[in-house]
């Protein structure tokens, strides 16, 4: 009877515990709803840090709402380009002071922030960059060119060197341990298969590897070049010397224009502004920023009911949700991306539809499935593709459905092939962990995705028939769409990965632009003028949030440790190995680490 007691006691205590805390967040959530909208009083500077990765699209964090109600929205390209539009006509902001340093972020993503610097400089407010002790990166001196004034602090180091691309190679890690790979592929460049089978990249992989470097060096080089007034060859020669150089050696050189510490900085604003020296600096932080409205900073808004859905498809293409342990990015998944597709098929006020896709690829047939609702939305509706950060293999595949297809100056495309890893553990369940196996099957091929012995001569034709029927396909998806014969598209295919640039050049794409220009181009095609943009997938509800977000956490605190490097070839690993029952994989060949 006691127990009975306790257990019961213990039970309602838990309930109560769960209620309690359901009705805390409750209130916190209605308390960080009804903050309200800041008040920006007059010659306020907006002032903003870059550090780390700069995603195209802040991601949901219901803690941060919980714990710190009214901060706003992160950094993320997409609130920068807003912040940056409501800065240039905002009448209360006098200017703009970005903070960098160590900048991660894509170069894709890096060049809609370049761009949106850009046009907010057409307003004729001033724009200054600064960093601190750390200094700056490439990538943030790269966003930094587009500054009036760069200033650096007199002991920091200033560091240009270029770009390096480190692949890591699996192949003996694979042999120590008595893993054998069995890979096969269509496509002379589809380079997903080498870590495993090689120690040393093919020559092919590294043709690749170098288009790309070369791709993102002349960018960089080029935007010095407009911010120095040097030639291209004497940028290089800079980027040549020796690296740790002293500021000193920037500041001769043109390459930053101020030598100042921090409270010399905030002087520098001071006087451009016009205020004394006994004045306080008023700023407002890019988060805070970010909650004043688009009507209270000046710009036009609308009250048409047409609008542009926009679907994000982000992450790797997987035939059913199973997250990466990485902490890496999530799935594109056949069903949450149809059921996307209908809710801006089935509202009547969606005029057109614009496919942000930031995909490396993945599972073949999920990627043609993905293709097939694509291609059944442009038949209803006009549907243009946007390619973020990568939209290569399956993402390319997936794109070939729309009306119009978009992309960045670096974009990473292309690799329009098809691969297959299967590994033979034998070696290291049987001679190194003592395990025997027997094995009893109803049919000849009911043991094809065995993971104790190697592929059969058999078993590998069937393999390499399978993967270049989807070749086939792929390559016929690519010429329907793009107004090429199979020939055409096979000649530049092959697994082969592109930039954005040369993308076009191919007539893989049909233009270079960012997220507003695919935009322009929906409603262009869709007859309207004014539109109010709809976002899909929806924002999660409370609980789904909450316990999505912890669980993000979770893997973030017990992998963050891991280099992202190596993170990002785990995931590959883990995407790879965790479905062995996946014919075939559409999928860049390669993870790029530049720095």
């Amino acid at each position: 009877m006691q127990f009975f007691k306790t257990f019961f006691a213990s039970l309602l205590g838990t309930i109560l515990g769960i209620l309690l805390l359901v009705i805390i967040l409750f209130a916190a959530v209605v308390s960080s709803s009804s903050e309200p909208e800041p008040f920006i009083r007059a010659n306020t500077v907006l002032t903003i840090t870059l550090s780390g990765d700069i995603p195209f699209r802040a991601p949901d964090d219901p803690f941060q709402e919980l714990f710190n109600p009214g901060a706003g929205t992160p950094v993320s390209v997409l609130s920068l380009q807003n912040n940056l539009r409501k800065a240039a006509a905002d009448d209360n902001i006098a200017g703009v002071w970005i903070t960098a340093n160590n900048v991660l972020a894509s170069w894709a993503n890096l060049q809609d922030v370049y761009d949106a610097l850009g046009e907010y400089k057409e307003s004729g407010k001033f724009l200054y960059f600064s960093t601190d002790d750390i200094g700056m990166n490439e990538k943030a001196y790269f966003l930094a060119t587009q500054a009036d004034s760069i200033f650096y602090t007199p002991e920091s180091v200033f560091n240009l060197t270029g770009f390096v691309a480190q692949i890591t190679m699996y192949r003996g890690l694979l042999d120590e341990i008595g893993i054998e790979p069995e890979n096969l592929h269509s496509g002379r460049y589809k380079s997903v298969i080498e870590p495993f089978m090689l120690r040393t990249i093919s020559d092919e992989y590294r043709v690749q590897i170098e288009h790309i470097l070369d791709s993102y060096s002349t960018t960089f080089v080029n935007a010095v070049s407009k911010k120095t007034g040097k030639t291209a060859d004497e940028v290089n020669d800079l980027i040549n010397t020796p690296p740790i150089q002293r500021v000193k050696f920037a500041y001769e050189n043109g390459l930053i224009d101020v030598i100042a510490y921090h409270d010399e900085v905030i002087d520098f604003i001071k006087e451009r502004i016009e205020l004394d020296e006994d004045q306080t600096l008023r700023t407002v932080s890019h988060r805070r920023y970010s909650r004043v409205s688009d009507k209270r900073a000046g710009l036009e808004t609308t009250d048409t009911s047409d609008k542009i859905a926009v679907i994000y498809a982000s992450g790797t293409i997987m035939p059913q949700i199973a997250d990466s342990p990485f902490g890496q990015s999530g799935n594109i998944t056949v069903r949450n991306f149809r059921n996307q597709i209908n809710s801006a098929l089935e509202d009547d006020d969606v005029k057109s539809i614009v496919i942000y896709i930031n995909s490396p690829g993945g599972a073949a047939t999920s990627s043609d499935m993905l293709w097939r609702e694509v291609k059944r939305a442009s038949d209803k509706k006009p549907v243009v593709a946007h390619m973020g950060t990568v939209a290569a293999s399956g993402g390319y595949y997936m794109a070939m459905g729309a009306d119009s297809v978009v992309a960045q100056h670096n974009t990473i495309t292309g690799s329009i092939g098809v691969a297959l890893n299967i590994f033979n553990a034998y070696e290291l369940l049987t001679e190194k962990l003592g395990l025997g196996f027997d094995t009893i099957k109803s049919h000849e091929f009911a043991d094809i995705f065995d993971l104790t012995r190697p592929l059969t001569s058999l078993e590998r034709e069937i393999f390499q028939r399978d993967m270049d029927a989807a070749y086939e396909t792929f390559l016929n998806v690519v010429a329907n769409n793009r107004g090429m014969t199979r020939d055409e598209v096979h000649e530049v295919a092959q697994g082969r990965v592109y930039t954005g640039w040369r993308a076009l050049e191919l007539g893989l794409i049909d233009e270079i632009g960012d997220l507003d220009r695919s935009l322009e181009i929906a409603a262009e095609m869709a007859g309207i003028t004014e539109f109010t943009i709809d976002t899909y997938p929806k924002r999660e509800d409370l609980f789904q949030a909450l316990f999505g977000a912890a669980d993000t956490k979770m893997r973030s605190i017990m992998f963050g440790w891991i280099p992202e490097s190596l993170r990002a070839e785990a995931e590959t690993a883990h995407m790879m190995t965790s479905h062995q029952d996946v014919r075939t994989w559409m999928v860049l060949p390669f993870n790029i680490d530049t720095r």
